[in-house]
Parts: structure tokens; sequence; C-alpha cells
């Protein structure tokens, strides 16, 4: 290579050493840069954070609106009303009240109209099935909560449990109880096995008196001779014919039965005659005048 080319390049080199200015113009370029992305952050709006997912805000947010929405229709304002009369009865709030107080306690005092209390006073209470209408003379009208069953106390509800019993009416909803009887678990807890639930298909809870004079012991010999006895092959009907060949008579249903259903009748589809009014025409009034004319 040509020697003066190598020191042109290498007097280059020194003069581009020689220049720190360029250094320095860089680094304050890189200075502005920040001092306007950081200017720029600041200008720019904050994100919103959404709000966390609280089970309090939750329930609060939707108790709200449920009031909301239950305020705005009559018929929402008389279940809201219904409910807190049940509620108040299932705690042993048995107590009635007036309509001006049993809107203050539901919260409707500021929300229901005129018309609407006009229409709950005369209508919709009086005529609500869960609702008692107590009236005295001389005094406001009041109102309280009707259950189906009054029961007070454990010992009502075992005597209504025993008088089912005993009249052969079955047994009582367990949801039944539980709207009539305040305090209804803790007195079906103290009760215990004086009290027999089952389980309907749907879920539903039936209680039933546990009679403990019906239990009784019986010998394994007749449990023996009970379960040898195969009856899987028989019909009723031999099954009574075998009882009275023994001098034993048999339980008689007497249901009334269902006759079945008859077929309908087909409909007649014979051609049906209808009265002719243009008889003359066929018994030859009217004359053919076409070969006359020609």
């Amino acid at each position: 290579m040509d020697a003066s080319l190598l020191r042109q390049r290498e007097e280059f080199n020194k003069r581009a050493l020689a220049r720190p200015v360029i250094e320095k113009r860089k680094h304050q370029s890189e200075a502005v840069n920040n001092d306007t992305s950081a200017a720029s952050a600041k200008k720019k709006p904050k994100k919103l954070q959404r709000p966390t997912s609280d089970s309090n805000s939750v329930k609060s947010i939707s108790s709200y609106s449920s009031r909301a929405g239950i305020g705005g229709s009559k018929f929402g304002n008389l279940a809201q009303i219904v409910n807190f009369m049940k509620s108040r009865h299932q705690e042993d709030d048995m107590f009635p009240l007036t309509i001006d107080e049993i809107l203050e306690e539901c919260k409707l005092e500021d929300i229901i109209t005129p018309v609407q209390k006009n229409w709950l006073i005369n209508e919709a209470l009086p005529n609500n099935p869960k609702i008692q209408v107590v009236d005295n003379p001389g005094q406001e009208r009041k109102y309280a909560f009707k259950p189906k069953y009054n029961i007070r106390d454990k010992k009502s509800l075992l005597k209504l449990l025993d008088r089912y019993d005993q009249r052969g009416l079955g047994g009582i909803m367990r949801f039944e109880v539980e709207e009539s009887l305040p305090n209804a678990k803790r007195c079906l807890k103290a009760l215990g096995n004086k009290i027999i639930y089952i389980t309907r298909p749907d879920k539903k809870e039936v209680l039933f008196y546990n009679d403990k004079s019906c239990e009784f012991q019986v010998d394994e010999e007749f449990q023996k001779l009970w379960r040898s006895v195969a009856i899987e092959s028989m019909d009723e009907t031999k099954i009574e014919e075998y009882l009275n060949q023994q001098g034993m008579s048999s339980v008689q249903d007497t249901r009334t039965k269902l006759k079945p259903a008859q077929p309908r009748k087909r409909a007649n589809n014979r051609k049906r005659k209808f009265k002719r009014h243009n008889d003359h025409i066929i018994a030859g009034v009217l004359e053919d005048y076409s070969e006359k004319q020609k």
C-alpha cells in the first residue's frame, strides 16, 4: 500500500481523537432525548385501574341493583315487604306493624308513590295469603306475617307431627316448618331422633313423627318364615285364593278405578244430501226454444 495514504489515514485518526466535542454532543443529545421522554411520560394520562373483584364490593353492587330494580314496580315492593315480614317472623318478632313502619324498615318510604301505598293498603296486603291484617278499634291498621302452621316452639311442632301421624295425613314439608316456626333449625336440632327426615326425589325433605311405641323386636324365627315364602311368581289373584283356602280374608282395594279411555268414533264420511231449490227445472217446466228460433 502507498505510504502517503497510510500517513493521511494516521493524521485523520489523530484529528478525530483530538475532537472530544462530538462525544459531548452525543451525550447531550441522549440527555435531551431522556428529558423529552420523561416529559412526555408525565403528560400521558395514567391508565385507569380496573376495580378488583372484591366480594364485598360485588355484594354491595348487587344489593343496590336489586333494591333499585325492586323499587321500580309495585309487585317488587310487595315481594320485598312479604320477605321482610317473613324474616321478622322467623326471628321471633311477631308483633304487627303499621304500613308506615313497614315502609320505613324496608327503606321504601322515599321510593314508593302515594298510589302504590294506597294499593298496598286496600288491595295487595289484605289479599295476600302470607299477610295477616290486624284491626284494632280506634287504632291504625297493622299487619303481621301469616304462616301456614301456627307453631311457636318445638313442643307445638312435635304435637303437630303427632296429630298428622295419628290421622294418617303423612308428613310436613321442611321448608313450611322453617317458614312457620321461629328459630326452626335450633328446634329441629333439639328434637333429634323424635323426627324422621325423608328426602323426596326432588330433594325436598319431609318431616314425620317418630312414634317410639311402634318400635318392637320381631323374633328371628318369624323373620326366617317370612323370608322363606316366595311370592315372586304369584300374582294377586293366586295370593287371594291361597288366603281364602287357609281361612283368611284379604284386603280389598276400594279405590275408584279409572276407566280406560274409549277410542273416538271416526267421522262419518257419507255425502250429505242437500235440499234442491231448482227442482222445477228438472221437472220440465222450462222449455228449450233453440230449434224454434232456427
